[in-house]
C-alpha cells in the first residue's frame, strides 16, 4: 500500500477548487462523463491504428446512484490506468492525461474527438463529494489499482481485485450536496450535458414494449421486456455530413432539441468547416416575434459533443443569437468564459465565417425560391434587420436578398425599388424619397393619401427600423426615408401642382389666429395649407427628425445622440379649402368656434389614436350629446 503527498503548486488546493473552479456545481457530472468518454475514445483510437488487439465492443458509460450509501458512481470501460498513470494523471494536479495523449499521438488522433484538455476536471468531483475513490484497470497487462482521497493533499494507492478493463469513480457526497442522490436530478443533468455524448450512456433500465407479430389475435397482449436506459444520442445530426440527411432529419433533429416547441422551423443551415477551424453544427431560422429579448439564448454550445452553454454571445454574431440550434467546436474550451472569447482569434474568426455562411445561405434560398423567401419574410426580417444594422458585411450581402415590402403586399429588393420610383418620388434635390409606414391600421388615412398620388409606401414596422434607415441614408446616395405621416411628405414630393388657397391672406391669418388661441401651443405648431377640398380638413404631421430620435430612444439608440427625453411635438396641418375650415373661420360666437375647433383637433387626434383616457372618455360623452 502506498502512500503519499499529491503534487500541486498551490496550498490548499481543495477550497480552490470547491469555491472557484466552476461557477455551478453540477458540472462535475459533466466533467466526469467527459472523461470518461475520453478514456473510451483513446481506446479506440489504439484499436484503430492497431496499437493494440484489445477487442474495443460495444462500450458504455454507466451512472448508478446509490441513495442509502450516499454514492454517486461513474463507471466507464475506457482505456483505464495503471498505477504509474494513477501517480501521474490524477496525483499532478493541472497535468492533463488527454493532452499528452493527445501530443503522442497528433497526426493520428485529430479527429478521434477526445475532449479533456485541462487536468483539473477529474478534481471537480471534490465540489460535491468529501472523498473520492478510483477503482481502475488498464487495458494493459497489469493490476488494477485503488486510489481514495477525501479531499485532502492525502491520498492512498494500492491494488484493486477489478478484472474488468475501464475505470470506475466513487463519489461520497457531501451532505449539503444530496441533491446529487436524486435519480431525477442526475437524469436532468445527464439529458442537459450529456445529451449528444459520444459514446452511450446508461442510466437504469426502463421498460420497453414489443411490437405484436403481423398474425397477432385482436386480443393479443404486448409483451414488454426490461432495457438499458440509454440517455443519449451518440450520432446527432450535425456530426454528420449534409449529404447524408434529409429535410425530414433535420427537422425531427430539431424535435429532439426543443421537444417543447410544436412550430416547425422556417428553413435549417448546416455548418461544416475544419480550416482554419474545425466548427459543425446546425442552425434553425424559427418564426421570429418582434420581441428581439425573449428569443435569445436558444442556440446551444458544445465542444465534441459536450455541452458548454446556451450563452453563444461572442461566438455567434449578436443578431443571430435569436436563432436555434447547434454549435460544435473542439477550438473553444469547456470553461468558456465572455473575457476567453472577447481576446480569443479562432473564436471572432468563427463569428466571421457564421456570418458569411447564414448570409450565403439566405441567398441562396431568394434565388431558387423567390416567392416561397418572400412568404418567409414577415418570420425572418427582423433577424436580417437585426443584422444589417450591426454587421457591415452582412449590410453588404443582404443586398442581394433584403426584401422592402409595400403595404400591398409586393415586396422588392432595394434596387428593384429604386428603379420602381424613380420617375416620381424625387425632391427638388433630386433624392428619391422611399415613403413608409409603421403601422398601417393608424396610418390609413396617410397612406390611402399618397397611394392615390401614384406613390408606392413600404410597410416598415420592425421595432429596429428607424436605426436601419438611418445607416441606410449614411450608406446610400441621393436617399430619404420620410414616414407616410411625415410633415415632410408635401415638402419633399411636388407631383401635383400646388393648390391655390380659397382664402385670402387676411383670412388666413385671422384663421391661424383663431386655431392657435385654441390649440396648446406647447405641442402643437398651426400650419396652413391648401388641399383637395374633399381631403380631410385637420391633419396631424410629426416632424420628421424629432419623431424618429424618439423612436431610436425608445429602441436603446437615443442616448447615443443626446436627445433625452425629447417632447411629443406634433403639426396641425389645416386645410384652408375644406368646408368645414370656412364654417369655423366665419362662426359667429367665439364660444362656438372655440367648440368647433377642440372637436375637430380630437377627431384628427381619434384618427391617429392620440386621444386617450379621461381626454377619450369626455370627447365621446360631448359626441353622444352633439347626436341627442
Amino acid at each position: 500500500m502506498a502512500t503519499g503527498k499529491i503534487n500541486v503548486s498551490v496550498e490548499n488546493i481543495f477550497p480552490l477548487i470547491k469555491k472557484f473552479l466552476y461557477s455551478d456545481h453540477e458540472i462535475f457530472l459533466r466533467e466526469l462523463i467527459s472523461n470518461a468518454t475520453d478514456a473510451t475514445l483513446k481506446l479506440k483510437h489504439l484499436t484503430d491504428i492497431g496499437e493494440t488487439d484489445v477487442k474495443y465492443g460495444n462500450p458504455v458509460i454507466e451512472v448508478k446512484v446509490d441513495k442509502e450509501g450516499k454514492k454517486l458512481h461513474v463507471i466507464d470501460q475506457g482505456v483505464g490506468m495503471t498505477k504509474e498513470e494513477v501517480e501521474k494523471y490524477i496525483n499532478e494536479v493541472a497535468f492533463s492525461g488527454a493532452e499528452e495523449f493527445l501530443e503522442k499521438y497528433k497526426d493520428s488522433a485529430k479527429d478521434s474527438g477526445i475532449i479533456g484538455h485541462f487536468g483539473l476536471g477529474f478534481y471537480s468531483a471534490f465540489m460535491v463529494a468529501n472523498k473520492v475513490e478510483i477503482i481502475t484497470k488498464s487495458y494493459k497487462d497489469e493490476p488494477a489499482a485503488h486510489w481514495v482521497c477525501e479531499g485532502t493533499t492525502e491520498f492512498t494507492l494500492g491494488d484493486a481485485d477489478k478484472k474488468e478493463r475501464g475505470t470506475e469513480i466513487i463519489l461520497h457526497i457531501n451532505e449539503e450536496d444530496e441533491e446529487f442522490l436524486e435519480e431525477n436530478r442526475i437524469q436532468e443533468l445527464l439529458v442537459k450535458y450529456n445529451k449528444f455524448m459520444p459514446i452511450p450512456i446508461k442510466f437504469g433500465t426502463k421498460e420497453e414494449t414489443l411490437p405484436l407479430p403481423e398474425d397477432a389475435p385482436e386480443d393479443a397482449e404486448a409483451e414488454t421486456k426490461t432495457v438499458d436506459n440509454i440517455i443519449n444520442n451518440p450520432e446527432p445530426a450535425w456530426t454528420k455530413q449534409p449529404t447524408d440527411l434529409e429535410d425530414k432529419d433535420y427537422k425531427s433533429f430539431y424535435r429532439e432539441l426543443y421537444p417543447m416547441q410544436f412550430e416547425e422551423p422556417l428553413f435549417h443551415i448546416h455548418l461544416n468547416v475544419d480550416y482554419p477551424f474545425n466548427l459543425t453544427g446546425i442552425l434553425y431560422f424559427p418564426k421570429m416575434t418582434q420581441d428581439m429579448n425573449i428569443q435569445k439564448d436558444k442556440i446551444q454550445l458544445y465542444q465534441n459533443q459536450v455541452y458548454v452553454t446556451d450563452n453563444v454571445e461572442g461566438i455567434v454574431p449578436e443578431f443571430l443569437t435569436m436563432l436555434r440550434g447547434v454549435i460544435d467546436s473542439p477550438d473553444i474550451p469547456l470553461n468558456v468564459s465572455r473575457s476567453y472569447l472577447q481576446a480569443d482569434g479562432a473564436v471572432k474568426k468563427i463569428s466571421s465565417y457564421i456570418t458569411r455562411k447564414v448570409a450565403d445561405k439566405l441567398k441562396s434560398l431568394f434565388n431558387n425560391n423567390r416567392e416561397d423567401f418572400e412568404q418567409k419574410w414577415n418570420d425572418i426580417k427582423i433577424v436580417i434587420e437585426y443584422g444589417m444594422l450591426s454587421e457591415d458585411k452582412f449590410f453588404e450581402k443582404a443586398q442581394k436578398f433584403a426584401l422592402y415590402p409595400t403595404v400591398e403586399n409586393e415586396y422588392y429588393t432595394f434596387d428593384e425599388l429604386q428603379e420602381k420610383i424613380k420617375d416620381n418620388q424625387t425632391d427638388k434635390d433630386g433624392n428619391l424619397v422611399v415613403l413608409y409606414a409603421s403601422n398601417q391600421d393608424e396610418q390609413h388615412s396617410y397612406i390611402e393619401a399618397a397611394k392615390a398620388k401614384g406613390y408606392k409606401v413600404l410597410l416598415l414596422d420592425s421595432p429596429i427600423i428607424s436605426h436601419l434607415l438611418q445607416k441606410m441614408e449614411s450608406e446610400k446616395e441621393k436617399i430619404t426615408f420620410v414616414r407616410v405621416d411625415s410633415d415632410q411628405v408635401d415638402n419633399l414630393i411636388k407631383k401635383d401642382e400646388e393648390k391655390i388657397s380659397k382664402l385670402s391672406e387676411e383670412e388666413k391669418e385671422k384663421l391661424k389666429g383663431d386655431f392657435e388661441k385654441v390649440i396648446p401651443k406647447e405641442k402643437y405648431t398651426v400650419q396652413l395649407e391648401a388641399m383637395d377640398s374633399d381631403a380631410a380638413p385637420l391633419l396631424i404631421t410629426q416632424p420628421e427628425f424629432m419623431r424618429r430620435m424618439k423612436e431610436m430612444q425608445q429602441t436603446g439608440g437615443g442616448g447615443m445622440f443626446g436627445m433625452g427625453n425629447m417632447p411629443e411635438m406634433y403639426n396641425l396641418v389645416v386645410n384652408t379649402n375644406h368646408p368645414l375650415i370656412s364654417d369655423i373661420l366665419n362662426t359667429k360666437t367665439e364660444k362656438k368656434q372655440e367648440r368647433l375647433i377642440k372637436h375637430s383637433l380630437d377627431l384628427a387626434r381619434l384618427s391617429q389614436n392620440l386621444l386617450k383616457g379621461e381626454e377619450l372618455t369626455n370627447f365621446v360623452k360631448r359626441s353622444f350629446d352633439m347626436v341627442k
